[in-house]
């Protein structure tokens, strides 16, 4: 189908693009519709059900979140700035170390 949008005046072209904004979601749903059955499919050619492999998928997600680190290091100066050895130095373990403390006189 082939339109020429030059000879459309802006009313027109609003209701036009209005138009396909809903064909989209329409078809969207169409689509969306067709996904779920054949996941549906082909989650039933292995005898389960489709929400039973969503919830292990979240469960498998679930366990595979990783815990946060332990500090190792701490500030000499405010205890409470620490720092897990992992990732970019924090300023004040590069200035203590550029002021002649070792890694092994910061750690907790």
């Amino acid at each position: 189908m082939q339109m020429n949008l030059e000879t459309l005046d802006r009313s027109e072209l609003e209701k036009l693009i209005s138009d396909v904004e809903s064909a989209l979601v329409v078809a969207r749903n169409r689509d969306r519709q067709a996904a779920l059955k054949a996941a549906e499919s082909a989650a039933a050619e292995f005898g389960f059900a489709l929400h039973e492999l969503d919830d292990e998928a979240f469960l498998a997600k679930k366990a595979r979140l990783r815990k946060p680190s332990k500090p190792r290091f701490a500030n000499p100066d405010d205890v409470t700035q620490t720092w897990t050895g992992k990732g970019r130095q924090p300023a004040w373990y590069k200035a203590a170390i550029e002021a002649g403390k070792t890694p092994a006189d910061l750690e907790i």
